[in-house]
């Protein structure tokens, strides 16, 4: 009989290659948007990728911030795959604006797929929940590991990632019953767009090709193919042995700053003119963070471990990345190019 999965948050960079993957594998599957007036732009982007049995596909209006419709979005559902996230125009001054929110809407999805019969909810946490309080790089961070929330430098959307995770588990302790539940934690999550719309880590690559950098610092990074996130929720929404478990999603190995600008200087030259290959060295960071929120939020990306350990979802799944750490960044770069998100300059 043909399962039904419910995917909160349709437009999204990931919530796209989760429908895609479900409806490549003749899942019926319906979507949550905070405006149905987005349905033609996911249907029309699903097409242009592929998709023909769009009739798997219905769509509810419904707000992480407001009960309505939740009942409705869950009606009917075999599991539930939660991906979307409280929308900030801008980061709010005070961290609680940021946390209440995430908080809420996990457990907004949870009390109304407990109560619509939901066999299992696979949660998108991240990174920032488990391995931004492993300073060892000797020793991996693994799914055993979570982050303190009082960690110094710790952003408000990270920290408000990891309450919501908290929330979660706790939620599924005391009042679950016999739903199941399971987390994904991508790291920096890059690779090919659906469409115009992309994930926050392009910020970092926009950042980048855009100039202001003129000196870089040396921060070392974990980053995941976006095919890879989307494939590791359907696994453990399937997988009998991943309830209750957390599983981190991330390419093998690491990237560092200095080696991107080196990569789109060297792939990229037409575009990568304004990128400097300067590095900054790390005490001037660490100093600056005396001073600055954003340079402590750095200073915390220098010490964390980077020694990350994605062996449960290979172990557990037979999972392997689908690209290496390169080919995310070009495949990431390609994708700006084609939906022209790129500015003026960098296309000049």
């Amino acid at each position: 009989m043909q399962k039904t999965v419910l995917v909160t948050g349709g437009t999204g960079f990931v919530g796209a290659h989760i429908i895609l993957q479900l409806l490549q594998k003749d899942y019926k599957v319906k979507t949550t948007l905070r405006s149905i007036s987005s349905s033609n732009k996911v249907i029309d982007t699903l097409k242009s990728n592929g998709i023909t049995n769009i009739e798997n596909l219905s769509f509810v209006e419904a707000d992480l911030s407001k009960d309505d419709n939740w009942d409705e979005a869950m009606n009917g559902c075999d599991y539930v795959l939660s991906v979307a996230s409280p929308v900030f125009m801008t980061i709010p001054k005070d961290e609680n604006e940021a946390i209440r929110p995430a908080v809420e809407g996990i457990t907004r999805i949870l009390k109304a797929a407990r109560n619509a019969g939901v066999k299992r909810v696979v949660m998108t946490s991240n990174f920032g929940a488990v391995g931004f309080s492993n300073k060892n790089s000797n020793k991996a961070t693994t799914e055993a590991d979570w982050t303190d929330p009082d960690e110094k430098g710790l952003s408000a959307y990270e920290k408000s990632k990891l309450l919501a995770e908290r929330a979660a588990w706790d939620f599924m302790k005391k009042e679950g019953g016999s739903m199941e539940f399971a987390t994904i934690n991508p790291v920096a999550i890059l690779g090919p767009s659906l469409s115009a719309h992309i994930s926050g880590s392009f910020g970092l690559l926009q950042h980048l090709l855009d100039g202001p950098m003129k000196v870089i610092p040396k921060i070392p990074l974990n980053i995941v193919d976006v095919r890879d996130v989307a494939q590791l929720h359907i696994c453990a929404m399937t997988n009998p042995d991943a309830n209750g478990q957390r599983f981190i999603a991330s390419a093998d190995g690491q990237i560092s700053l200095p080696e991107i600008a080196a990569l789109l200087k060297n792939k990229k030259p037409d575009i990568a003119k304004n990128i400097s290959l300067k590095t900054i060295p790390n005490w001037v960071l660490e100093f600056s963070a005396l001073f600055s929120k954003q340079a402590k939020e750095g200073a915390l990306l220098l010490k964390i471990s980077r020694n990350v350990s994605n062996n449960k979802a290979k172990e557990m799944f037979g999972w392997k990345p689908i690209a290496n750490n390169e080919e995310i960044i070009l495949a990431s770069i390609n994708s700006m190019v084609k939906y022209g998100i790129l500015t003026q300059s960098q296309r000049s």
